[in-house]
């Protein structure tokens, strides 16, 4: 099966001739990418355009976090940032990742991304590159984040979804938007991640 699909000529009947019109080549979808298979196998950048390393993640629990500064959720980075300050020295890691994909609350620069997060809300999280959480360029992230079975292949709805990922790297729970990072059930997920063996995988919070 190759690539393109070539459309037949249409046939037209007009009067007693017989007309023909050529539609043309249209392009096969796109393969679908497969996801990343583990956390340690994703490659992104920092905000400010530098690699992520992210074996620096590695034997860590992580709460990864689709940003954006002009959302009603915004005001989530000030509880984001105390959760960060609260179990830092417990091994959690918090992960900002900037996205524009909704309503355009994201637009800015990284320099302006970075400004708006350190002087509204003293954020010191990492901040990554802007990307793309949903459709055909959903980063390698989301891809891993998405896909995973707790992920369930649904698509991410809005800014300040979260997902929670164990010190084996394995996702165990995602929140939707209007979960507050102070959320019982939230901190009862990062308390059960934390908890992770890093050779073993808790099982996925309900």
């Amino acid at each position: 099966m190759t690539r393109w699909t070539w459309a037949v000529m249409v046939a037209c009947m007009a009067g007693a001739g017989c007309a023909w019109e050529w539609v043309g080549a249209v392009a096969a979808p796109a393969p679908a990418v497969a996801a990343p298979v583990s956390l340690s196998a994703v490659q992104t950048h920092t905000l400010t355009g530098g690699d992520f390393d992210m074996a620096s993640l590695g034997g860590k629990a992580v709460l990864f976090v689709n940003v954006a500064s002009k959302c009603g959720y915004t005001p989530q980075y000030a509880g984001l940032q105390s959760l960060y300050e609260r179990y830092r020295e417990r091994g959690l890691e918090i992960v900002g990742v900037p996205c524009n994909q909704f309503a355009g609350q994201e637009p800015g620069s990284a320099e302006q991304i970075a400004d708006f997060c350190q002087r509204n809300y003293g954020v010191t999280f990492p901040i990554l590159e802007k990307q793309d959480v949903n459709g055909a360029q959903r980063s390698a992230l989301y891809r891993f984040l998405v896909d995973s079975e707790v992920g369930a292949g649904a698509n991410v709805k809005w800014n300040f979804e979260k997902f929670v990922v164990d010190r084996a790297g394995r996702v165990v729970a995602r929140f939707p938007s209007g979960t507050a990072p102070d959320d019982a059930a939230l901190l009862a997920a990062v308390d059960k991640a934390l908890s992770a063996t890093v050779t073993g995988a808790t099982a996925p919070v309900p």
